[in-house]
């Protein structure tokens, strides 16, 4: 599946492909992901404990809280996962780095 890698660190938002569950662990590097919906089925994962372990780089989308390290972007419909449908322009727009 579809999905955007946000690195803050590089400051890039990258295309990946997603199989499952394990596979957003493995990008974002940690067991312990949690998931916030930005609107339309789109949700955002991260490490629920990226402010403890002070990751290098931060990012915000919207007006959410600033996330440390990385994070997936893709569609999520109850469990299941699909593509993206977001445009990566339209992220991009919407994503900034501190």
């Amino acid at each position: 599946m579809k999905a955007f890698l946000i690195s803050p660190e590089s400051q890039s938002i990258e295309s990946i492909d997603i199989q499952d569950q394990n596979d957003i662990k493995s990008h974002i590097g940690y067991d312990t992901v949690i998931s916030d919906e930005l609107g339309d089925d789109q949700h955002i994962f991260f490490d629920e404990e990226c402010f403890l372990r002070q990751a290098k780089g931060r990012f915000q989308i919207d007006k959410l809280v600033p996330i440390s390290g990385k994070a997936i972007i893709m569609s999520m419909s109850g469990e299941d996962l699909s593509d993206v449908a977001l445009e990566k322009s339209a992220l991009a727009a919407r994503v900034s780095f501190s």
